[in-house]
């Protein structure tokens, strides 16, 4: 069985200097009206040798500090009156010199920030202490040479030191035995005769490493065994010092017009401490090694709610006049400081319904959305807990909705609890939001078991814990929305990454990329390719090690009988090994290749049947997507050629013949550049006459592509092969470009059920460089099956305006055309039905359509006329009286199909209609403002891209006057950051990058919600 790791001592030089922290409580009154929080927070700490503690805190006034109840010294030195970095920016001159400068400043701002500002000294209470009775045991102590306080380097020395008897008893039993050992050898190798003595080279090497193999495993239970004798001494060591160096530290301080840490908007406030902005509303050690449970008391007027971590105890009623009310919550699981939250308001609450121990809040406007965005979450909360065979660790899970405009990030996580923006809330008219919504709110329960109740040991360990909570968020999908969904929203997943995963930056656990890139590699893009790669490598590993090694893993390591709450990329190697079975020397080379370095593998792939031999032959060259980098350091290039050479595991081959389908896993991912595999056929050709073609009936110029499709036809026809996919079941993360005829590929659209195989032949038919009616057919009739998924049929319908062209007639456009109209026209008239959306499915389908429409291009470069005149009618004639959901998506992607198309001499004479229609839908969302600004936001989109690709034939600045009143204050935030960003980009075309930039520096000033 797997050792349960123990967690490291924690704190150290630089945070609570060596002092580890046990208990801490906040007792905080809010006076919402001044924007004032005030109140004192009690620590609970053991010191380390010395007779000072430090916290980290920021942005407030200490008013008085004490010390086992006594009047304490302390230094006290915020960290803004420190900033100077005005040298720097003096410096800079051009666009590097700047980018120097602004990393400069943000390495000495995280540098500064990580050392702990608020020094306490603890001299007057030792003092005091020591003029009491237990002065005595002190010194008894003292002589038996026990130390009464004891720094945790020295703990370290002693258990080292106290445990080396041990060991040297241990590694001479050893050698005894191996002597012994040897020694029999010796005797049967004497009676042996020459033969037996004559062994293979191979076979001795195979020895060796098994040798190795067993002397590692040893090695590694040696080392536990020590270690659990060192967990021993350091438990009755840590025990006995508690007694002697526990200290109760109390701090009473005031925090006013905080403008970080925690946020005052209206008669609301918020926190996000988790960018290590804990300490800037309460004082702490502010770091992610130092956990401990909390108490929580919340002050407030009784016509507010506090909401914070942990179960709620109890509420007080105080007598002052106005009377106010006080909220009593207890987190007994040990936490970081950065996961501490609060959020005070007039929330409407609403428990689950479903006999969960979870609560749902909002804003009054928002309820009705809340109640109908939450009736899944139930599913969730149960598949989690019966996945992980654990209950839901923090005892009540709170779920807080703020209005986008309040809050600094769309999600914030805290211990049992989670703020999001209200953005995600969907109305239950809305369809497009739901998938979305869902998916997010699962991620974030998941975040609740990994990343928060088990957090990283190490900062290049925090990949595993956002891998795990990504990868139990994928088990919700495909047990609630369906195979499809997961397997697709996987593929794509896997694509992005192969793309993007081509510098240090995406090296999941490498040292070098948590170092030197102080963190911004899990920010922005960069993150979420990492976040993407953490859960493919995660899949891997589950392939190779199956489903329920995999999940008897994560019970583990939830299981609340594990010692420690931390998990380190070496302990789940060693899980992986133990309790998935994965053998040694196949986790030597995962590891180093897919979590410490980049890249990923490269395989590229073509067939050749030989008739003769009834075989196929597989032609392979591999590679990697990471490119050395010649300004790299020398290390970061090593790991990148490292990863070039070769990934460890055997690819399958999967081969769909006439009599069947045959699995040949004989395809390695490491090996050498170029390589030609055989895979033997098991259906054999039937021998079939060909027939001649006639005399005259060549077909013409404009039936070419008839003649190419007749030789696809004849070569499949010549061998017993249907299809053939590489690793179709996505065991690997891998970059696949795989050649085939190209009637295998209609043949692998039309027969094979499987998603990711349908999309793999779509994304291969559409970019081939001359394309058939055969292709265009196969597209039409897969976009016309309602069998199939749904995504893929819209990746069908943009195929098809991709192939559209002259040389085809615009085939693809006419068969969208009639797609649509088909489902939507009346055939009578001729005109759009009312929209009917209860077909939820062909409802995504249809919206795509006009956006493929307008992607359809002339031998000019210019939309058709019949596409632009299309995407016209469409919008004129739209019609959502008597449906039951609302269409503004579906008008929002009509509209952003208009700012995809291309206006050439044909279709000019129709922009003025176009333009007012987009004037009357704005004027419209404007009145009765829909759901999110979502129609604004798209007409806004659209009006900036019309005005860039025919800046000739409007005024730029006309279009600018138009949107700039959508930047006040008074219409949604969304609508409001799209029209600075549109501003922003028009400015840029217009008058260049300098204007640009100073627009935006313009718009940051302005805005409040920057500040701090």
């Amino acid at each position: 069985m797997a050792k349960a790791r123990k967690q490291k001592p924690e704190g150290g030089a630089g945070a609570g200097g060596g002092a580890t922290v046990l208990h801490q409580k906040l007792c905080l009154s809010i006076d919402m009206e001044n924007q004032l929080i005030y109140g004192y927070t009690e620590i609970r700490v053991v010191l380390a040798e010395k007779d000072t503690f430090a916290l980290h805190a920021d942005c407030m006034t200490i008013r008085n500090i004490l010390v086992d109840g006594e009047a304490a010294e302390f230094e006290y030195s915020p960290h803004w009156k420190n900033v100077d970095d005005q040298p720097s920016w003096l410096s800079v001159s051009c666009l590097k010199t700047a980018a120097d400068a602004a990393c400069s400043a943000y390495v000495s701002s995280l540098t500064s920030e990580a050392v702990p500002n608020l020094i306490i000294s603890s001299e007057r209470s030792v003092k005091s202490t020591n003029e009491q009775p237990g002065e005595e045991n002190g010194e008894k102590h003292e002589e038996k040479g026990g130390n009464p306080v004891q720094s945790s380097d020295d703990k370290a020395v002693k258990v080292c030191n106290g445990s080396a008897e041990e060991n040297d008893k241990e590694v001479n039993k050893e050698n005894k035995e191996e002597a012994e050992k040897e020694n029999g050898k010796d005797e049967k190798n004497e009676m042996e005769t020459e033969k037996e003595m004559k062994k293979d080279k191979e076979k001795e090497e195979e020895e060796e490493e098994e040798k190795k193999d067993e002397k590692e495993e040893k090695e590694d239970e040696k080392e536990d065994v020590i270690e659990n004798e060192k967990d021993k001494e350091n438990e009755m060591q840590i025990d006995d010092d508690k007694v002697k160096n526990t200290k109760v530290v109390r701090v009473d301080y005031i925090l006013e017009k905080a403008e970080t840490g925690v946020h005052f908007v209206n008669k609301v406030l918020h926190s996000n401490s988790q960018l290590r902005r804990a300490h800037c509303w309460f004082p702490c050690i502010d770091s992610a090694t130092q956990r401990c449970p909390f108490d929580l008391e919340f002050t407030v007027s009784t016509d507010l709610v506090a909401v914070s971590n942990g179960d709620l105890l109890y509420q007080v009623l105080s007598k002052e006049d106005p009377p106010r009310k006080t909220y009593v919550y207890k987190l007994n699981t040990p936490v970081s400081a950065q996961w501490i939250s609060l959020v005070v308001g007039p929330f409407e609450v609403l428990p689950d319904r479903n006999g969960i121990s979870v609560s749902h809040m909002c804003l009054s406007p928002a309820l009705l959305k809340l109640e109908n965005t939450i009736s899944f979450f139930h599913d969730a909360y149960s598949c989690y807990e019966d996945y992980l065979a654990a209950p839901f660790p923090f005892g009540l899970y709170k779920q807080i909705f703020l209005p986008s405009e309040m809050i600094v990030s769309p999600t914030s996580f805290g211990a049992s609890m989670c703020i999001f923006s209200s953005d995600i809330l969907n109305e239950e008219k809305v369809i497009d939001q739901i998938i979305d919504t869902r998916i997010k709110l699962a991620y974030a329960l998941a975040r609740q078991w990994f990343g928060i109740y088990t957090s990283a040991e190490e900062p290049n360990d925090e990949w595993l814990l956002d891998g795990l909570a990504g990868f139990l968020t994928e088990i919700f999908i495909k047990r609630y929305l369906g195979n499809n969904e997961a397997r697709y929203r996987r593929f794509k997943a896997n694509c992005t990454v192969c793309q993007f995963d081509i510098s240090g930056a995406t090296a999941l656990g490498s040292p070098t990329a948590s170092t030197d890139l102080y963190g911004t590699q899990t920010i922005g893009s960069y993150g979420k390719i990492r976040s993407l790669k953490a859960v493919a490598v995660l899949q891997t590993l589950e392939k190779q090690m199956g489903p329920d090694s995999f999940r008897k893993i994560l019970q583990m390591i939830v299981a609340s009988t594990r010692a420690s709450r931390t998990l380190s990329t070496k302990e789940f190697r060693h899980l992986a090994n133990k309790v998935g079975n994965l053998e040694r020397p196949f986790l030597k080379e995962f590891f180093p290749r897919w979590v410490e370095s980049c890249g990923c593998p490269v395989m590229r792939l073509g067939i050749s049947y030989s008739k003769r031999r009834n075989v196929v032959e597989l032609a392979v060259s591999r590679g990697c997507t990471a490119k050395a980098d010649p300004g790299s350091d020398s290390h970061v290039n090593d790991d990148i050629q490292d990863s070039a050479n070769g990934f460890p595991g055997m690819m399958s081959v999967r081969v769909h013949e006439t009599d069947g389908v045959y699995d040949h896993p004989i395809l390695p991912m490491a090996g050498e550049a170029l390589q030609v595999v055989e895979l033997q056929c098991h259906s054999k050709l039937a021998a079939k006459r060909f027939q001649k073609t006639k005399k005259g009936s060549k077909p013409d110029g404009s039936d070419e592509n008839v003649e190419a499709s007749t030789q696809e036809n004849r070569t499949s026809m010549d061998s017993p092969l249907l299809w053939i996919r590489v690793d179709p079941e996505m065991e690997y993360l891998a970059e696949i470009h795989f050649h085939q005829p190209i009637q295998m590929w209609i043949n692998q659209l039309e027969k094979d059920k499987d998603v990711i195989s349908q999309s793999q032949a779509i994304a291969v038919l559409e970019k081939l460089p001359q394309i058939s009616f055969a292709v265009i057919n196969a597209l039409n009739n897969f976009l016309n099956d309602t069998k199939a998924f749904w995504r893929v049929r819209v990746e069908a319908a943009y195929a098809l305006a991709v192939t559209a062209s002259e040389d085809t007639d615009l085939t693809g456009l006419l068969h969208l055309v009639k797609f649509y109209k088909s489902r939507r026209f009346d055939a009578d008239i001729g005109l759009p039905r009312p929209n009917d959306f209860n077909d939820i499915p062909e409802y995504f389908v249809l919206e795509a359509i006009p956006h493929a429409v307008a992607l359809v291009r002339s031998s000019d470069k210019s939309s058709p006329r019949q596409a632009i005149e299309f995407v016209l009618q469409l919008l004129k004639y739209n019609d959502n009286n008597g449906n039951v959901y609302s269409d503004v998506y579906w008008l929002a992607a009509m509209v952003q199909a208009i700012g995809e198309l291309e206006f050439g001499q044909q279709g000019i004479g129709l922009l003025s209609s176009l333009l007012k229609r987009i004037d009357r839908l704005l004027q419209f969302d404007n009145f009765m403002p829909g759901y999110n600004g979502v129609l604004t936001v798209s007409c806004i989109r659209a009006l900036a891209r019309i005005a860039e690709r025919v800046s000739s034939s409007i005024c730029i600045d006309r279009i600018c006057e138009l949107i700039a009143p959508f930047r006040n204050i008074d219409k949604p935030w969304k609508v409001q950051i799209e029209a600075s960003r549109v501003l922003i980009d028009l400015e840029h075309h217009h008058k260049g990058l300098d204007a640009a930039l100073l627009l935006f520096l313009k718009y940051t000033y302005e805005e409040k919600s920057l500040q701090g």
